[in-house]
C-alpha cells in the first residue's frame, strides 16, 4: 500500500473522502475547520437553525425567588468545577443560573445566553489577541 492508495496518511491528514484521521467531515473547511469561503467558523446556532432571539411574550419571565433551587445549582456549581478552563467556565455558567432564582441578582435567561455565547466565541477563536 502506498500514501496515494485509500485512506488517511500516516501523519494524519484527510482522505479524499472528505474526513479527517478522526473520521469527522472536513469538505468545506480549510486545516483550521473555518468554512471554505473564507468567512470564519460557522455559528453553531445557525448551523443548528437554532434563533437566539428570545420571544416577546417570554424575555421578561420572572424567576421565583427559590431557596432550593439556587442552592442545587450553586453545589453542582462547586462539584463540576476542576482545574480545566472548561470546567470552570462551566461552574460560572451554573452560577450565574442559580442567580435568577434569587430576586438580589439582577440577570436574565438572555443575559446569560449572550455573556456565554461571546464566551465560546472568544474561547473557538483561540482566545483574546492583546
Amino acid at each position: 500500500m502506498t500514501d496515494t492508495d485509500d485512506g488517511p496518511s500516516a501523519a494524519g491528514g484527510s482522505d479524499a473522502e472528505g474526513t479527517d484521521a478522526e473520521g469527522s467531515d472536513t469538505e468545506g473547511t480549510d486545516a483550521e475547520g473555518s468554512d471554505a469561503d473564507g468567512d470564519g467558523p460557522e455559528d453553531a446556532l445557525a448551523a443548528a437553525g437554532v434563533d437566539p432571539v428570545v420571544p416577546d411574550g417570554v424575555d421578561g419571565g420572572e424567576f421565583a425567588d427559590d431557596e432550593a433551587v439556587r442552592a442545587f445549582l450553586r453545589e453542582v456549581a462547586e462539584d463540576v468545577r476542576g482545574d480545566s478552563s472548561e470546567s470552570k467556565q462551566l461552574s460560572a455558567v451554573l452560577y450565574r443560573v442559580s442567580d435568577l432564582y434569587d430576586e438580589a441578582e439582577e440577570t436574565s435567561p438572555e443575559e446569560i445566553y449572550l455573556n456565554v455565547r461571546h464566551i465560546m466565541r472568544i474561547k473557538a477563536e483561540g482566545g483574546l489577541r492583546r
